[in-house]
C-alpha cells in the first residue's frame, strides 16, 4: 500500500518530507470508491458505526485498497450531509495539506460533511465555521489572541488552585471504601476543566453565577451533545442500531431542545465579562453579541469541549505505563521545581520528559481525531510512495489517529513511548498534528490552528507536574465513552512531602 506497515528506524525521518518534490513519485488514480447514490453512503455509516467500528472502518479499506489515500463516504451521511464523499488521508506525508488554506477552504468544514445549525450559536457562524478568507475570521482570532495574552500570568496560579481542588475529589473518593474506593476522574476533570475556564476569562467563580457550582459542564454536555450527535454512536446492543441511526445519524436534532440551556450559559458570560466584550467593540470591531457568542463557543466547544478529552487520555497514558514512569516523572518534576523555586513557565520548559509525555499522548489519541478541508484548486497529494490528483471543490478528510501514528514515521506507533520526542527526538515534533496544525508552527489570524494551542500544552504539562508534586504512584482503570476515553482511579500513594 502507499504506506507500508513496516516500520523505520528514527535515524530516516530527517529524509522525509511532507512535499517530496526531490523525489519522483508515480501519479496514480485515486482508489475507492462512494457506491450508489444515498445507499452508498448508508452502507459506509453501518460499517463506520456499527460493522467494523471507526478505526477498523479505516484499516481495512487501508488494506484492502493497498493505499493511504482512497475515497469514501463519511458520517454522517444522508440526510443531514449535503454530500458525504470525501478523500481520506491517513499517512502523515499527505495530512499536512489539510493545514494549508491556500490549498483547501475551510468554510463550515469543523464538524466534517455537515454543520450544525447556527441556531446553537445564536444565529452565528462563529469564527470556527470562517474561512481564513473571510472578513470576519482576523478580527476574531485576533480578539482570542489579545484575551490569552492579557491572561497569561493567570494561567499557571489558576490551573493549580483548581487542580488543588481536583485531587482533593479524588482522595476523598478513592478513600471511601464504603463507595467501592473508586473515583471517576472524567466527572471531576471536567467541573474542573469549566471552573478553569470560566474563572480564565470572567475573573469570578461559576458559584457566584446563576449556574451555580455543578451546572456548567452539564450545560455544556447537553449543548455539545446535540451538536456532535450525527458523529457518534451511543454503544447500545445491536439490536439499537437501527433505532439509533434513524435518531441520530438521519436528520439532525434540533437546537430548540437546548436553547434554554445554551441561554444560561451565554447570561452567564455575558454577566461577567462586560470589559472584554468592550474590549471587542472597541478594538477589534465586534459587536457585543457576536463576541459573547464566539467566547462561549471557545469556551464551551473549544477550551471544555477538548478538555473532555484530553486530561482522561493523558492521565490514561500515564497510569497505565506504570510505577516506573512514575518514578521517573516525579523525580524530574521535583527536582526541577526544587531548583528553580517554585512551577514556573521556566521550570516547566527544562522539564524534557514531562514535556514528552504531553507530546506522546496528544500524539497517540489526539483530542480532535478529524479534520476537513475542500480544494481551492486542482492539485496533487503525495504520500510516502505515491501521488494522487484532487479537483477543485472536492473534501478531503484527514484522520489524525492513524497520521499520527504512521509507521513510516514513528518506531512502534501504536506503543506509549514516554521519551519519544526527548534530545534529537523532538525533530519528530512536526509530525503531530493534534491542534489544526504542526506541533512546530505557531497559530495566527490567518490559519485555522487553534489559538489556543500553547494553553492547553501548558495545561497538561501542570496537570502532570501538580499530580506528581503530590503523589508518587497512582493506578487506574480505563475504557472508552462518546467522546474520549474514561478514566477511573483505583488508588493514589502520596508523596512523602508535598510541594
Amino acid at each position: 500500500m502507499a504506506s507500508s506497515i513496516s516500520s523505520s528506524s528514527p535515524s530516516n525521518y530527517d529524509q522525509l518530507d511532507e512535499s517530496p518534490t526531490t523525489r519522483l513519485l508515480p501519479l496514480k488514480p485515486i482508489p475507492g470508491r462512494y457506491g450508489l447514490p444515498i445507499l452508498g453512503a448508508i452502507r459506509d455509516r453501518y460499517d463506520y458505526f456499527y460493522r467494523q467500528g471507526r478505526d477498523n472502518f479505516f484499516r481495512t479499506r487501508m488494506q484492502k485498497l493497498k493505499s493511504t489515500v482512497f475515497r469514501t463516504n463519511m458520517p454522517p451521511g444522508p440526510f443531514i450531509a449535503s454530500n458525504p464523499k470525501v478523500i481520506a488521508l491517513l499517512d502523515a506525508i499527505s495530512f499536512p495539506v489539510l493545514f494549508d488554506t491556500s490549498k483547501v477552504e475551510k468554510l463550515n468544514v469543523l464538524d466534517g460533511t455537515y454543520m450544525p445549525s447556527t441556531s446553537f450559536t445564536g444565529g452565528y457562524r462563529v469564527c470556527a465555521y470562517l474561512d481564513p478568507s473571510e472578513p470576519g475570521h482576523p478580527a476574531i482570532k485576533r480578539w482570542f489572541f489579545s484575551l490569552l495574552a492579557a491572561r497569561h500570568n493567570k494561567f499557571i496560579p489558576l490551573l493549580r488552585n483548581c487542580l488543588s481542588e481536583l485531587f482533593i475529589n479524588l482522595e476523598e473518593k478513592v478513600s471511601d471504601k464504603a463507595a467501592g474506593g473508586k473515583a471517576d476522574f472524567n466527572t471531576l476533570s471536567d467541573t474542573m476543566s469549566f471552573n478553569f475556564v470560566f474563572r480564565l476569562f470572567c475573573n469570578r467563580s461559576p458559584s457566584d453565577t446563576k449556574l451555580g457550582p455543578d451546572d456548567g459542564p452539564k450545560l455544556f454536555d447537553l449543548w455539545l451533545f446535540f451538536q456532535l450527535a450525527p458523529l457518534i454512536t451511543l454503544g447500545f446492543p445491536k439490536w439499537f442500531n437501527l433505532l439509533e441511526d434513524l435518531l441520530l445519524h438521519t436528520i439532525p436534532l434540533p437546537a430548540f431542545l437546548v436553547k434554554s440551556s445554551y441561554k444560561k450559559l451565554y447570561d452567564a458570560f455575558y454577566e461577567s465579562t462586560g470589559p472584554i466584550l468592550d474590549e471587542a467593540v472597541k478594538g477589534f470591531g465586534i459587536s457585543k453579541d457576536k463576541a459573547c457568542h464566539n467566547l462561549v463557543f471557545m469556551a464551551g466547544f473549544n477550551a471544555y469541549g477538548g478538555s473532555k478529552t484530553l486530561f482522561p487520555a493523558l492521565i490514561k497514558w500515564v497510569g497505565s505505563a506504570g510505577e516506573k514512569l512514575h518514578r521517573q516523572l516525579a523525580d524530574e518534576i521535583r527536582t526541577i521545581v526544587r531548583d528553580e523555586g517554585g512551577v514556573t513557565l521556566s521550570a516547566l520548559e527544562k522539564m524534557s520528559l514531562t514535556k514528552s509525555v504531553v507530546y506522546e499522548a496528544l500524539r497517540i489519541e489526539p483530542p480532535v481525531p478529524f479534520q476537513y478541508g475542500k480544494a481551492k484548486e486542482d492539485m496533487v497529494v503525495h504520500s510516502h510512495d505515491a501521488s494522487f490528483e484532487i479537483k477543485k471543490g472536492e473534501m478531503i478528510f484527514g484522520y489524525q489517529p492513524f497520521a499520527t501514528k504512521d509507521p513510516r514515521i514513528f518506531d512502534d506507533p501504536e506503543e506509549f513511548v514516554s521519551h519519544r520526542f526527548v534530545g534529537d527526538g523532538e525533530k519528530l515534533l512536526k509530525y503531530v498534528f493534534w491542534s489544526n496544525g504542526r506541533e512546530i508552527d505557531d497559530p495566527t489570524a490567518e490559519n485555522k490552528q487553534c489559538p489556543g494551542k500553547d494553553l492547553v500544552v501548558l495545561m497538561s504539562r501542570v496537570m502532570l507536574v501538580d499530580l506528581f508534586l503530590r503523589y508518587d504512584t497512582f493506578t487506574i482503570e480505563a475504557g472508552t465513552l462518546l467522546l474520549g476515553s474514561s478514566v477511573t482511579f483505583t488508588s493514589l500513594t502520596k508523596a512523602s512531602s508535598i510541594n
